[in-house]
């Protein structure tokens, strides 16, 4: 009897991950903590349209666009984490405010005041693509000066991204991981259970980033308490070249303002070499 009822219970236990899954994973924020007119530099709001590939009605997206004052600045898209939203991760995007970029950061649908209810990694595709189409076709930016960029969630749907338009100019992921699977195992309340079998949000960053064909900076705080370090070197150690990695010394999770010189440099440095790092990689016959 003892046997059926820890049986049950893992049983019960297996089905509500299942159910549950999406709501476990993203921790959608909807409460915005500014507005644009609160900050000292210019932030457009923007809605970018995605139609869901299962068909429905337009829903829409909501959009910060931060223009950078200089005429001929590359242009950085950025993705946000599974708890956050735009009025909170700019903060977070100072590093590519200081080095002077055009930044357009974007809400999932399910998160702060963009459409729909929970997200699923298939939406959050969706919705990068969308990102994607609105700087690309409505802003005019030049794909060649096109940077994605993603932090812990928003990495692996950078890495989606990005393997789907060869044409970017290049990649930077910040403490992002390596699976779904892979950070289910840092609970031991998990290992017990086949997850395995019944995820269906996976987020299998670390089997795709072989297949990227743009250059890919790595960026991973060597105190990171929610992604391990080693998630982001295994990232990097499966990232065909050309490729760079910098470790945050001491860096967290979410960086903080001790970090970010460093940040700068390595971004940088990374931007400044991509146009060369392209000819000469990617435009051989």
């Amino acid at each position: 009897m003892r046997r059926f009822v820890k049986a049950l219970l893992a049983l019960g236990a297996v089905l509500a991950l299942a159910a549950c899954q999406s709501w476990l994973i993203f921790e959608p924020d909807r409460k915005l903590r500014a507005a644009p007119s609160d900050f000292s530099f210019r932030i457009v709001e923007v809605a970018v349209p995605v139609r869901p590939a299962a068909g429905g009605r337009t829903q829409y997206l909501n959009g910060w666009w931060i223009p950078s004052p200089q005429p001929d600045a590359r242009t950085v898209l950025y993705f946000h984490g599974n708890d956050d939203n735009v009025s909170r991760c700019v903060t977070e995007v100072g590093p590519l405010r200081k080095l002077g970029y055009n930044i357009f950061l974007v809400d999932y649908r399910g998160f702060g005041e963009s459409d729909g209810r929970v997200p699923s990694e298939t939406t959050v595709y969706e919705d990068a693509e969308a990102a994607w189409n609105y700087l690309v076709a409505d802003r005019g930016v030049p794909t060649s000066q096109l940077y994605i960029y993603g932090h812990s969630l928003g990495g692996a749907i950078a890495i989606e991204l990005a393997r789907r338009h060869p044409e970017a100019a290049g990649l930077i992921v910040e403490s992002s991981f390596t699976s779904i699977y892979d950070m289910s195992q840092l609970d031991p309340r998990y290992r017990l259970l086949p997850v395995k079998r019944f995820l269906n949000q996976r987020f299998e960053s670390v089997d795709k980033v072989s297949d990227l064909k743009i250059p890919v900076l790595i960026l991973h705080g060597t105190q990171d308490e929610v992604v391990p370090y080693w998630m982001g070197e295994r990232l990097f150690s499966r990232a065909p070249a050309p490729k760079q990695f910098f470790a945050i010394e001491g860096g967290r999770h979410d960086h903080d303002e001790s970090g970010e010189a460093g940040m700068c440099e390595a971004i940088d440095r990374f931007v400044q070499s991509t146009p060369a790092t392209v000819r000469e990689a990617f435009s051989k016959p």
